[in-house]
């Protein structure tokens, strides 16, 4: 009979945290999770001997980011290999992201397709849970770091393709709603629901009403659709809300208004980049505040420089530099030794975890702020009480890091994760 793993520390759990509580896992599942005078009277003593309080850290579920384009030097947009694309995998998850999706950027098809069988191939081996298409359906005006020679009209014949040459692991793809083929009877949206695929509303000019047209379609096609997979879908996204959108305005409330209105109903859920560099903090804690925890994700957009130096980088077509932390599309220095870093904003350079302490600190509640980097993008992927949750039964996924949220030991499967250097 194998051994039962146990941790010890400050749980944290869906809606508050245990101060002394423990988790024991068996066999790569969460066998318990509470306190320690509860596991005592559920007959975990033995199992505890020898562990002592450890009120210095927090344990937490493995957080899962919906939204990261690489880490560690790695690009996902940019791999030709599954070897290339697991550095990227495993910087992440040594900071305690223990469920990714690839994302890839605006290209060419006949790119996109290849990335996206490159990647399939971790998707089917368990390294990652699936591909993010961000692009190429796409608003010129609000396309932000992709490249718009790429960027085309609503085609359902590339969605086909590109499902296919995810092998079913494509989980969600960004697209503009203003964008001819997208929105409507035979069109993207219309396909992707059809593949299992979310669709995420983002990187769009597009109008309220534009907005509330594809989210009320998407919205009633996931409610009428029963997937083969046989496990609920949605509800649908909204890409790195603020960012990439036209600006709430008092006269022209643009797609924020519709997605905040949306997501204050339970249509939608939000992705919100809190890194500090995409959002001001204070715009994170309000729209906490506004559409509640269950209705927010938090996530990365992390490209290739996470964790790593500053300096030269690619995100797909297009080239980056990354100077003090922030990724800039590169433009022409306008003096000799002036970095480059007057483009727009080319992805973010923080780990998730990295985004849990921005909001904490910035005023989200910690079981808020855990909660939308674990349990709502599990269940935006229909993954609710199998990852980002320690509830009896899921996978032992659990980051446990200090009082100031900094990762000491990431487990996965009930394994430990290598987190050297994290």
């Amino acid at each position: 009979m194998a051994e039962s793993l146990v941790v010890r520390g400050r749980l944290v759990l869906g809606s508050s945290v245990v101060d002394d509580g423990v988790l024991v896992a068996h066999e790569g599942r969460v066998a318990f999770a509470g306190s320690v005078v509860d596991a005592l009277e559920a007959g975990h003593g033995p199992a505890l001997e020898d562990v002592p309080p450890a009120p210095g850290t927090f344990v937490l579920p493995g957080l899962v980011d919906l939204h990261n384009h690489g880490g560690g030097g790695a690009s996902f947009p940019d791999v030709t290999s599954a070897g290339e694309a697991m550095a990227g995998v495993l910087e992440h998850r040594a900071h305690g992201t223990t469920t990714l999706l690839a994302s890839l950027v605006t290209a060419q098809p006949e790119v996109l397709l290849q990335r996206a069988a490159v990647l399939a191939e971790l998707a089917e081996v368990g390294e990652i849970e699936g591909l993010h298409a961000e692009g190429p359906f796409l608003s010129h005006r609000r396309r932000g770091a992709h490249n718009p020679a790429d960027l085309q009209e609503g085609s359902v014949e590339l969605v086909r393709d590109l499902a296919a040459a995810a092998r079913g692991y494509l989980r969600t793809m960004t697209v503009a709603p203003e964008v001819p083929g997208v929105t409507g009877p035979g069109g993207v949206a219309e396909a992707l629901v059809e593949a299992g695929v979310l669709p995420s509303l983002g990187h769009t000019d597009g109008s309220t009403e534009q907005a509330e047209a594809l989210i009320e379609q998407v919205t009633a096609a996931l409610r009428a659709t029963d997937h083969a997979a046989g496990r609920a879908l949605g509800p649908m996204t909204a890409t790195h809300l603020f960012n990439g959108m036209r600006p709430l305005h008092h006269r022209e409330p643009g797609p924020v208004a519709a997605c905040l209105a949306a997501a204050s109903r339970g249509d939608m859920v939000v992705e919100l980049v809190g890194d500090g560099v995409h959002l001001d903090p204070a715009t994170v804690r309000s729209v906490f505040d506004m559409v509640g925890a269950d209705q927010v994700v938090l996530v990365t957009d992390a490209m290739a420089a996470a964790g790593v130096a500053d300096g030269h980088y690619e995100l797909g077509p297009m080239s980056v530099v990354v100077h003090e932390g922030v990724a800039r599309i590169a433009t022409p220095q306008a003096a000799p030794g002036m970095p480059e870093v007057e483009g727009p904003i080319a992805g973010g350079t923080a780990h998730l975890v990295d985004v849990v302490r921005c909001a904490v600190d910035g005023g989200v509640p910690l079981v808020d702020a855990v909660r939308s980097a674990t349990a709502v993008p599990a269940r935006v992927l229909g993954l609710a009480g199998e990852v980002g949750t320690l509830q009896p039964g899921a996978r032992a996924d659990v980051l446990v890091t200090d009082a100031d949220l900094r990762p000491v030991r990431v487990l996965r499967h009930g394994v430990d994760v290598d987190v050297a250097g994290a």
